[in-house]
């Protein structure tokens, strides 16, 4: 896929102020401080589409950006340090719980993880949660051009394992460097491939 236009859209503080249209959304996040911003960046080609920051939980909002007039991508803000047991949803962003369960045009959520740790609980969490959603979700490991690609690998492996305890079957994932722009490609042409299938279906309602 090649990206001809990425403009900001709006920013909402809930989905009641998600915009009213019907654009497939490709939705993306991670604990803070993951990259996600440079991932979107990167993406996109557009050094500073999203404020990239030091400051962990910088992002506030839901942001979207219209991508090639015909798709979103939409900007979630880290889930922070806090569990996200079902019960105890409010303590990561009720906002975007309720995004994620009940925003209808809502495609794909890709959940960023650092390549260069060992699993960690608060990802480890949230996915236990993004399973009962039922919403199509991969993985991205961000950040491999930090640490050794052997480690990469074997975080990734422990990962695997970890999630394999709760997860009815393994997730896309993909690894990224916005450093080395590894990892662009592959999610663009995941993006492109689920767009196909949102058009053959609504063809075929």
């Amino acid at each position: 896929m090649k990206i001809k236009s990425a403009e900001f859209e709006t920013s909402a503080q809930t989905i009641a102020g998600a915009p009213r249209w019907m654009l497939p959304e490709f939705a993306f996040i991670g604990r803070s401080n993951v990259g996600k911003s440079s991932l979107i960046n990167l993406l996109t080609e557009r050094n500073a589409l999203a404020k990239a920051s030091v400051t962990p939980g910088k992002t506030k909002l839901i942001n979207f950006f219209r991508i090639n007039t015909n798709w979103c991508l939409v900007d979630l803000p880290g889930y922070g340090y806090a569990k996200v047991a079902r019960e105890q949803r409010a303590d990561f962003n009720e906002a975007v719980a309720n995004f994620i369960e009940k925003r209808e045009v809502l495609t794909h959520v890709f959940v960023l993880i650092d390549s260069r740790l060992e699993p960690q609980k608060i990802d480890l969490e949230f996915l236990r949660w993004m399973v009962t959603t039922g919403v199509e979700y991969s993985l991205v490991f961000t950040k491999t051009d930090k640490v050794s690609s052997s480690l990469v690998q074997s975080n990734v492996a422990q990962f695997k394992k970890a999630v394999a305890e709760f997860m009815p079957q393994e997730p896309k994932m993909f690894t990224s460097s916005s450093v080395k722009k590894n990892g662009r490609v592959e999610i663009l042409d995941f993006i492109e491939a689920a767009l196909a299938e949102v058009k053959a279906a609504a063809k075929g309602q």
